[in-house]
């Protein structure tokens, strides 16, 4: 409901517009980030920690973070086109990267970039970029106005850095039903401006497209899900088998971070009974067993991770790497699901329709 409304307040204001390719830009801007955090760190640790600077001086790499983000801006504001928001894009992400590594010296009185909580903390940042970004995605149908900016937007796009035909299309239809003299004069210029792919723009349309059968394919099969149903059984019960062992043989007691220790087994508590409840599901509701599933994942991406992340410190990216792509497997799904067989009406009404669907020869 909050976010529903923050997005009819911005479109309410006569300033603030949609960018048809906000998506795109922000995870280049999210993924760049994440990928320069731990490169970042694989070089300190590879390296042992270099100092740049001699005697009492020390250039931090929060500074290059911060030249990085300029220069992402300097683009931004420049130049036109869209290799220059790309840029900008991955700029922004890698001074973003740079920037937040180094949070640790921020939030202690004593500058420790070694501070444990300071991985949980930025793997929650990003994380709520992350969210930022589905938020956006999930934004709704554009306004005329959008629609006018964004097809105004593709026009210049095409001038400076060239169009496909396909996209061409696309904005053409999204005008087409307009009688408003701006969109008119739009679509005529859309006409106008010459086709002009890329070999960069063809080959990403083919890998996207391999991409997509190679998804259809695998989701068509049955064990990917009974695949995700187990996982999320067997992962949880593990970990708090671990834990009991630890706290059998007193580890757990003396554990530097007890209290985010305690949070993981909690969240591990809550993801297995969420996947027994799925795994039992499956068979007779699997709708109701996608749900569950994607709830586990859910708690364990947005609360459990945050503090295996403070216990494991960057050794969590591997068991986060395996859960995007299990929550992916059970989105892709869910949306295959919601296409090929929409949910039946609730109610009385609902379970009459289904019987007598049912009774039809």
């Amino acid at each position: 409901m909050v976010a529903t409304r923050i997005r009819s307040l911005l479109r309410r204001s006569s300033r603030l517009v949609w960018s048809g390719d906000a998506e795109g830009h922000l995870w280049a801007f999210v993924l760049s980030g994440i990928a320069t955090v731990l490169a970042t760190r694989a070089y300190l640790e590879t390296a042992g920690y270099p100092k740049l600077g001699g005697g009492s001086l020390h250039i931090a790499h929060v500074l290059w973070g911060g030249l990085f983000m300029a220069a992402g801006l300097g683009v931004a504001v420049t130049f036109l086109g869209r290799p220059a928001r790309a840029w900008a894009a991955v700029l922004g992400g890698v001074g973003f990267g740079l920037f937040i590594d180094e949070i640790g010296k921020f939030v202690t009185a004593r500058t420790d970039y070694f501070y444990h909580p300071a991985a949980g903390l930025i793997y929650l940042i990003f994380a709520g970029l992350v969210l930022v970004v589905w938020w956006v995605h999930g934004r709704g149908e554009p306004s005329p106005r959008e629609r006018t900016a964004a097809a105004l937007q593709l026009a210049l796009v095409g001038v400076t850095s060239g169009m496909s035909e396909a996209e061409r299309a696309a904005a053409t239809r999204s005008l087409e039903d307009s009688i408003d003299p701006v969109d008119v004069a739009v679509i005529r210029l859309l006409a106008t401006v010459p086709v002009r792919e890329t070999r960069w723009d063809a080959y990403r349309e083919r890998a996207a497209r391999r991409v997509r059968a190679a998804a259809d394919r695998l989701l068509a099969r049955r064990w990917p899900v009974v695949l995700v149903a187990v996982y999320l059984v067997v992962q949880p019960v593990a970990t708090l088998t671990g834990a009991a062992l630890e706290h059998a043989m007193g580890e757990l007691a003396r554990a530097p971070e007890r209290g985010a220790d305690l949070v993981v087994i909690g969240a591990s508590l809550a993801t297995a009974l969420l996947g027994v409840r799925g795994a039992l599901l499956l068979r007779n509701d699997r709708r109701r067993a996608l749900r569950a599933c994607h709830l586990a994942l859910l708690v364990d991406l947005l609360l459990a991770q945050v503090f295996k992340f403070t216990v494991n410190q960057f050794a969590a990216v591997s068991a986060l790497a395996v859960n995007l792509i299990l929550l992916w497997v059970v989105s892709a799904e869910a949306g295959r699901m919601r296409v090929s067989d929409p949910p039946a009406a609730s109610g009385t009404a609902g379970r009459m329709a289904l019987a007598h669907k049912r009774r039809r020869p």
